[in-house]
This record gives structure tokens, sequence and C-alpha cells, in this order.
């Protein structure tokens, strides 16, 4: 498949609108996915995603053929919504409940596994927790947490969609687990 996607990245350098909608159908999932697990918030994983795949498109010509195109794709993506984290105000979370709905509340929102109604019950409130804790830790330990853990990219993807040195994201992924491991400490 990243045989495929470079040959579309090649055409959409030499001008292909086409080929890039084939690039943003593989990749639409896969980074409103990472988008929402950063952000908790489908219209705004919506948005960043669109923008992601527009910042994309407009600096096609600065990506680097030698380098694989989902890191580049990522990278943008995670800046954008560490940009987004940044500047927004704390006006909703993951446990609030929506409005116009009566109990519900983005975690609702998650897919479970079906095993008996108890375990379910509980296995809902621990993934809630989980990822309520993740997202109260500060943006450069949530992204890194995120990617190696939920998304599952290597320590050297993380290092070139993150565009920090490998140490540094080793020392992250340390520092990110041992401050969620205190928060969970109770659990």
């Amino acid at each position: 498949m990243d045989q495929i996607i470079r040959d579309k990245i090649k055409q959409v350098k030499k001008g292909d609108q086409a080929a890039f909608s084939d690039v943003v159908e593989y990749y639409q999932h896969k980074i409103y996915q990472h988008c929402y697990r950063m952000l908790g918030n489908a219209h705004e994983a919506e948005d960043m995603a669109q923008e992601a795949f527009i910042r994309a498109y407009v600096n096609i010509d600065s990506f680097d053929d030698g380098r694989k195109f989902s890191t580049w794709l990522y990278r943008i993506a995670t800046n954008l919504t560490i940009d987004r984290i940044r500047k927004r105000k704390p006006d909703f979370f993951l446990d609030a409940e929506i409005k116009g709905t009566e109990g519900l509340d983005m975690y609702s929102q998650l897919a479970s596994t079906y095993i008996s109604p108890s375990d379910k019950v509980e296995g809902i409130e621990l993934q809630r927790y989980i990822h309520h804790e993740i997202s109260e830790l500060p943006p450069k330990y949530r992204s890194i947490i995120i990617l190696r853990y939920i998304e599952e990219f290597s320590l050297q993807e993380i290092s070139e969609i993150l565009d920090i040195p490998l140490g540094t994201v080793k020392t992250r992924i340390h520092r990110g687990r041992e401050a969620l491991r205190k928060r969970l400490r109770h659990v």
C-alpha cells in the first residue's frame, strides 16, 4: 500500500487532484480518529482532520519523497490538534452530558465489546476514566501516549511525526506513563 500512496503523491505533485482524493479516502478515517483521540470532540476532530488534508495538499511540494507520507500527514494533524488544544478554552469535558440528550456523554460514543452486563459496565467506566486521565495530561505527554499506545506507532515514527529526537520521545513516553500511573494509582 505504501507504494500505491507514493505513486499517488507523485501524481499529486504533477497536478492530479483526483489522485489526492484517493489519498484522502485512504487516510481520512485514521486521521479523524487520531484527531478525535487528541481532542475528544467529534466536530473539532472533523475540522482538524480536514485542515490537515488541506495543509498537506497545499504544501505537497515540501513533502520529502524519501519519507513515509503517513508520518508527514500525522505530524501535520498532531501539530494542528496541539495548537487547537492550546488555543481553546475548556468549555466541555468528555464526561459532560451532551446537550439535548439525557444521560449521554462523549464516552458513550466509544465502542466496547460485549462480555457480560456487569463486566461491560465496569469496562466502560474504566475506559472512561483512563481516557479522561489521558485527556488531562499535558499535550506533549498526551500526544506521545496516544501515538504510542492507541495509534501504535513505533518510536521512530513518533519522532518523525512530532519532529523531535528519538531520545526525547523515549523520555516523554516514560514521563507520560509515570504521570498517567500517578493519576491512575488508586484504580
